[in-house]
């Protein structure tokens, strides 16, 4: 199957069939991506995820051209990024269409209401596949929680956080680089 007919469909796929926003879909492109066809390794796409999730916009969106990008280049982004923005385009139609024939339809409510808690395991089980490749332990656990906490708790932006975050990863990395070359002369 030629690369940009399979990359649009699996992202169409997943745009289509995931409800709860990019989060969601983050394990099933892991999935597809990774595990499946080996398009692009494990690191690579934690690595794309990070830059997804600091860049402005969608997740979704992002991570999809950051992957279609590393695929195929200009083409390869395009593609990703029409697979995954039409199934939602088309949906949004669709309900703008007959919205008012089931807005107070208890039936859809509910079922509304029961994918809420599915959609809360989708993003929670990528969290913990992530902080293993992210080789998160015992002594930097503290970094996550206390920025879940200054986000949730305090209020602050994660812009500030992923600064912060960025910044102290380059002085340890500095720091590191030093007592490694303190310790060879030693």
């Amino acid at each position: 199957m030629n690369i940009y007919l399979e990359a649009f469909t699996i992202f169409f796929k997943i745009g289509a069939f995931t409800i709860g926003g990019g989060y969601a879909m983050v394990p099933l492109i892991e999935n597809e991506i990774v595990t499946k066809r080996n398009w692009i390794d494990k690191d690579d796409f934690i690595d794309l995820l990070a830059i997804a999730q600091s860049s402005p916009g969608i997740l979704a969106v992002n991570i999809s051209i950051f992957i279609g990008y590393r695929l195929r280049g200009i083409w390869g982004s395009i593609v990703t990024a029409l697979g995954t923005i039409l199934p939602s385009f088309l949906i949004i139609i669709a309900i703008a269409l007959f919205f008012h024939n089931f807005k107070d339809n208890t039936v859809v409510e509910h079922i509304f209401k029961g994918i809420r808690p599915a959609v809360v395991a989708l993003i929670a089980a990528p969290t913990f596949s992530m902080g293993k490749s992210a080789h998160i332990n015992r002594y930097n656990l503290w970094i996550p929680i206390v920025s879940a906490l200054l986000i949730w708790l305090l209020g602050f932006s994660p812009i500030w956080i992923i600064i912060a975050a960025g910044i102290g990863g380059f002085l340890y990395g500095k720091w590191k680089s030093k007592q490694e070359k303190e310790n060879i002369h030693s």
